[in-house]
């Protein structure tokens, strides 16, 4: 048998997909007593799964819902640090990884064990994020992640024989043969990675789309839509208040509806190697564009570009499964502080998978129109500029000599 679980409890992190369908079996055949947990997190689909973890051996099945907190505490959150991993991916699957553990560990602690499963295989990112987690709430953590079990692997070495294993022994799934690829789903996005889109040529069919209409066959008529925020957080959709939840869900349908949000990309995975995702994400893509359009106007010029000097090492922190870390909590303090004059509303145009801001206002503009005027009179006295520019030039015109003698040549 190899592995042994000597009756003790262990919490899985359950979906009811393919891999970990099998692995609640897997662990049942190997003496362990399993507390299938699912969390939503907004993946809207049918989490009644009980009937289904019970009859592949699990002894308890339960649902713990982190929608409203992974919006707000790990979405929202990155939103206003205007996080980008490698300047594209929107973090939707990242920033969730997180918050699921959060209700694993939290279930692990009701149950009195120390045993926490996952699906998440020994080459991909989550395996990262989610035992990074667990070791920062709970030290004493023992993790069991299959995948990287040999006997496990030499039984399910991958998808085809992991379809041909739940056919096996009746677990019920989504996932074929003939539609090889995998797909992950929350309230920020879907992504889809792995089977065909292993080749970073192929284009995704129309069909793999789950939250957006392609944008060809998005409506030729221009929607037209307002995101009002409030110290860097998204509170309305065209001038209504609105709960985190249901706003995020009114903007992945209208943005979706219209293609916006489609992005395909070949990233870099913290283990070291690429790898290619296709991913879905109407709601956020709409509220990066207006946030940043919206600093331009509230934002100092100099705290926007320090916060800008952070975007990357923030992003490869929540990427890479650092969410619970010293380091993170510290950048999030400064984010949180540099948001406190983003508020306004931001006007936008979607259009065939295009998402553009048109205007926009705020009560804490720094924009001043008599200054910035380019007319004829104006509260700003352009001869000042005349002693500002000898100034800033002042290192120039000391160094011209010396760059004659040393032979530096600024044109080629």
């Amino acid at each position: 048998m190899g592995l042994d679980g000597k009756g003790q409890k262990c919490v899985l992190a359950y979906s009811g997909g393919l891999d970990t369908s099998v692995i609640v079996k897997w662990l049942a055949d190997h003496n362990f007593k399993v507390v299938a947990v699912c969390v939503d997190v907004g993946q809207q689909e049918n989490l009644d799964l009980e009937e289904k973890a019970l009859a592949s051996g699990a002894i308890k099945y339960l649902v713990k819902d982190m929608t409203k907190e992974f919006v707000e505490q790990g979405l929202f959150q990155c939103l206003k640090a205007e996080a980008k991993y490698e300047g594209k991916y929107l973090l939707g699957t990242s920033v969730a990884r997180p918050f699921i553990m959060k209700a694993l560990v939290e279930v692990a602690q009701e149950e009195g064990t120390h045993l926490i499963a996952h699906g998440a295989t020994g080459k991909g990112n989550d395996q990262c994020r989610f035992e990074l987690t667990a070791y920062a709430l709970m030290p004493n953590v023992e993790i069991i992640a299959p995948w990287r079990i040999k006997e496990f692997r030499e039984l399910i070495p991958g998808r085809k024989e992991a379809i041909d294993y739940a056919a096996k022994h009746n677990i019920p799934i989504d996932a074929t043969t003939k539609k090889p690829w995998s797909t992950d789903p929350n309230i920020a996005h879907r992504s889809h990675e792995a089977g065909l889109l292993e080749d970073p040529m192929y284009q995704p069919l129309d069909s793999m789309y789950q939250l957006i209409t392609p944008p060809a066959k998005a409506p030729d008529a221009v929607t037209k839509i307002s995101i009002g925020f409030e110290a860097g957080i998204p509170v309305s959709v065209d001038g209504k208040k609105m709960e985190s939840v249901k706003l995020l869900e009114h903007l992945n349908e209208v943005g979706g509806k219209n293609g916006v949000g489609l992005l395909d990309m070949v990233e870099n995975r913290f283990v070291g190697m690429k790898s290619r995702g296709v991913y879905e994400s109407p709601a956020m893509t709409i509220l990066y564009e207006a946030h940043r359009d919206l600093e331009g106007i509230c934002m100092d010029r100099d705290l926007m570009h320090l916060r800008d000097s952070l975007v990357s090492r923030y992003s490869e922190l929540v990427y890479y499964g650092f969410w619970a870390s010293r380091e993170l909590t510290a950048l999030n303090a400064f984010v949180d502080n540099s948001q406190k004059g983003v508020t306004g509303e931001v006007f936008l145009e979607l259009y065939k998978g295009n998402c553009k801001a048109v205007g926009r206002k705020s009560s804490f503009s720094l924009y001043d129109e008599n200054i910035s005027t380019m007319e004829g009179g104006g509260s700003y006295n352009q001869n000042d500029a005349t002693g500002f520019l000898r100034i800033a030039g002042l290192p120039l015109r000391v160094q011209s000599s010396v760059n004659k003698k040393i032979d530096i040549n600024f044109f080629g």
